[in-house]
């Protein structure tokens, strides 16, 4: 069982930059599959960022070149930044851990860009 806390969003104007954080209750393992998704208000959610467990990262086009994923493992952490932020990058930001096919998931962060 992986138990998944988010912290770091908040209100924010359009281009400025927030810095999502999740960490977990025990040890992230090298293989782990890690990601972020969103949910934007009266919409499904999307994944807008993955970090493999083997392999590079990627992005949602909606997100690429302005938001990197980037992992410590050895503090069991995931982190989001989010750069140039959009009106439309506005929901709750979630943090994802894949495991043996099992999947965890966080409380969720908001995440508010005014215009």
């Amino acid at each position: 069982q992986v138990q998944l806390v988010e912290s770091g969003g908040g209100l924010v104007q359009a281009g400025g930059s927030l810095r999502l954080s999740c960490v977990a209750s025990g040890p992230i393992l090298s293989f782990d599959d890690m990601k972020w998704h969103r949910q934007a208000p009266g919409k499904q959610r999307e994944l807008v960022a993955t970090f493999p467990g083997r392999g590079t990262p990627n992005y949602s086009d909606s997100v690429k070149g302005r938001f990197t994923i980037s992992r410590d493992n050895a503090k069991s952490t995931v982190f989001l930044q989010m750069n140039s932020l959009k009106p439309e990058d506005t929901g709750v930001y979630y943090c994802n851990v894949v495991r043996f096919g099992l999947e965890y998931w966080g409380q969720g962060t908001q995440v508010s860009v005014s215009s």
